[in-house]
């Protein structure tokens, strides 16, 4: 019997484009409908300062088009991926499919104290070995969380957001496969202007004993660099994620790119290299480039 060739076909290529061409399709139209409303609240009170766009408003008025906004929505970039090593040889055993799935509610319409807001967030992230005959799924991330977000805004302008959020997330397995953990991070994002913005994060939590060295790996914080041109159709942004005791850095490097107006998605390339990428691997070293499809959030890039 002849052994099965473990090099990807072009058939199973052409069915993952369908797939993610399916997928896109049936989100989109809601995402578009949800940014542009947003960009219709804003219209009044978008000014010219330095040749840069600003949101001009008091706290108020902020918080006002934060509850203009519908209340389920985004939370953090939806995306599907396909990708290769770049440190491993390419075959069915190393090419994959990732996506994340993230969505955010919010819990009331009232004002919490310091003006915050509180939402309820669910993050999906998934590592699917669809070259491989049974196509598994090698890992998924179950990331549910309670955050407290609010804008921050000096001299009548928005100049940033911060939030603190209590989450959990899991891989959903047990015995020797499970990984847990449960984890209070404190997040803030500053705006320099309309083209650049920079967030730090920093967390702490309770290990289980099954990845009790999570922190070794993944750290207990990261800094993002994030920069838009002003037309909003090109995104970049590298994400440095400091290893336990700084033994080295985990590095995301994205670049988005919307292929026209009219297009309700972005074209997405990825590179991630380090740790901690998926929980059931977290102490084994990654690098992978995966290249998709992103739908973004109408806040954008927030890690």
């Amino acid at each position: 019997m002849r052994e099965k060739s473990n090099e990807l076909s072009l058939k199973q290529i052409t069915l993952l484009v369908l797939f993610l061409g399916t997928l896109i399709t049936n989100v989109a139209e809601a995402q578009n409908k949800e940014i542009q409303d947003m960009l219709k609240q804003q219209t009044d009170t978008i000014a010219t300062r330095n040749d840069k766009r600003a949101l001009n408003a008091t706290d108020n008025q902020i918080m006002s088009l934060f509850k203009a906004q519908q209340s389920f929505a985004m939370f953090h970039d939806n995306y599907v991926l396909t990708g290769i090593p770049t440190n491993k040889k390419i075959n069915k055993g190393t090419a994959d499919v990732k996506y994340q799935i993230s969505i955010r509610q919010r819990l009331s319409n009232s004002v919490f104290p310091f003006n915050a807001a509180l939402f309820l967030t669910y993050t999906q992230k998934s590592f699917w070995d669809i070259y491989q005959n049974s196509a598994p799924f090698a890992d998924n991330n179950y990331n549910p969380g309670l955050t407290l977000a609010r804008p921050i805004v000096h001299n009548n302008q928005l100049i940033g957001a911060g939030a603190i959020s209590i989450e959990h997330e899991s891989n959903g397995l047990d015995s020797i496969s499970s990984r847990s953990w449960n984890f209070i991070n404190f997040s803030g994002v500053y705006f320099y202007n309309d083209n650049f913005s920079v967030q730090g994060k920093f967390w702490t939590g309770i290990l289980s004993k099954d990845n009790k060295e999570l922190f070794r790996y993944r750290g207990n914080g990261l800094i993002a660099l994030n920069y838009r041109n002003n037309k909003d159709d090109v995104w970049v942004s590298l994400v440095l994620n400091p290893t336990g005791k700084l033994r080295g850095v985990n590095t995301t490097f994205e670049f988005n790119y919307q292929p026209g107006k009219r297009a309700n998605q972005y074209l997405f390339l990825q590179w991630y290299n380090g740790y901690g990428e998926s929980l059931i691997n977290y102490n084994e070293y990654t690098s992978m480039v995966r290249i998709g499809i992103c739908i973004k959030p109408a806040m954008r890039s927030f890690y």
